[in-house]
């Protein structure tokens, strides 16, 4: 038996996952290097995207596994965004800090649909294959 290609639905969520998880790495960086660093010259709270590397692979690689365990780290990111835009003193600051709300929500959405989507792919795929009643 072969297996099945992806729906475009789980496809769509996959790159959607991916995206946003890119968008946080590039954000996170930019964020802490250039854009509005605690301090002048870069910040070594950058390294906060080396969590977000991890999982890259596995989401890359169409794990299940991966996709689950990220809709729940992803929580930390967004806790921060949330900290950051009540708190932060610049302006920038505080819309970068909005900027990455929005990305760990598509994250968080796109896991979450994705699981939900090959799961019942995979329910559908069980229920269409025909059971063997006769015995030898």
């Amino acid at each position: 038996m072969q297996p099945q290609s992806p729906s475009s639905a789980v496809a769509a969520t996959r790159w959607l996952a991916v995206g946003s998880l890119v968008g946080l790495i590039v954000l996170g960086l930019a964020w802490e290097m250039w854009l509005a660093p605690l301090r002048p010259g870069g910040s070594w709270l950058a390294l906060k995207v080396l969590p977000l590397v991890v999982p890259l692979a596995g989401l890359y690689k169409n794990r299940m596994y991966t996709y689950r365990w990220v809709s729940l780290m992803i929580w930390l990111y967004f806790t921060e965004g949330v900290v950051r835009a009540w708190s932060d003193a610049l302006p920038l600051g505080r819309a970068l800090a909005g900027i990455e709300i929005v990305l760990c929500l598509m994250l968080f959405v796109a896991c979450a649909m994705h699981v939900r989507l090959r799961l019942r792919d995979a329910r559908t795929a069980r229920a269409a294959v025909p059971l063997e009643t006769s015995i030898p």
